[in-house]
């Protein structure tokens, strides 16, 4: 579902208007909330434990899933809080693919806050809807509120139907 937000600013931008020049836009993602405190689920084809600093890295075909939401990436990096007991922060590196219901993003890079609930996607940034496609610098994922916001030269392409 494209956010009415989204549709004016690409009307604007078809136009011409001062709209166009936006550099900003908000929508919806996903099917609407996720839960951030489910489990994490991890797969890859290598681990790396590191107590020390309280981190592991996957390595190859990475995929985490976490309820509806599904991350894959070349490389993900995970670190724990200082006490080590629970997940702080993903640093996922390399083919980022973001997927939450009908809609899927991808970057170069994604920094999930768990705690937060707040995926930062950065590099050649793309979000997909269902037909739709919208691109910028960074897309901020919001699984709590089932929102995004893109941020730098937002660039959408809508399908008309008639296509």
């Amino acid at each position: 579902m494209i956010d009415f937000r989204v549709v004016t600013f690409c009307i604007a931008l078809a136009f011409g208007t001062p709209a166009a020049l936006a550099q900003e836009t908000n929508l919806t993602f996903g099917e609407g909330a996720s839960d951030p405190s489910l489990p994490v689920e991890v797969t890859s084809e290598t681990l790396d434990v590191n107590q020390a600093d309280g981190s592991a890295e996957f390595k190859g075909n990475v995929i985490v899933v976490q309820g509806e939401m599904r991350l894959s990436a070349r490389r993900v990096l995970v670190i724990y809080n200082e006490e080590k007991s629970a997940i702080e922060r993903m640093e996922a590196t390399g083919d980022v693919v973001l997927a939450s219901g009908p809609d899927a993003a991808e970057a170069d890079r994604a920094d999930y806050t768990i705690d937060s609930g707040v995926i930062v996607l950065t590099g050649n940034a793309l979000l997909m809807q269902g037909p739709n496609t919208l691109a910028s610098d960074k897309v901020t994922v919001n699984l709590e509120t089932g929102t995004a916001q893109m941020v730098g030269r937002v660039k959408t392409i809508l399908q008309t139907g008639g296509n």
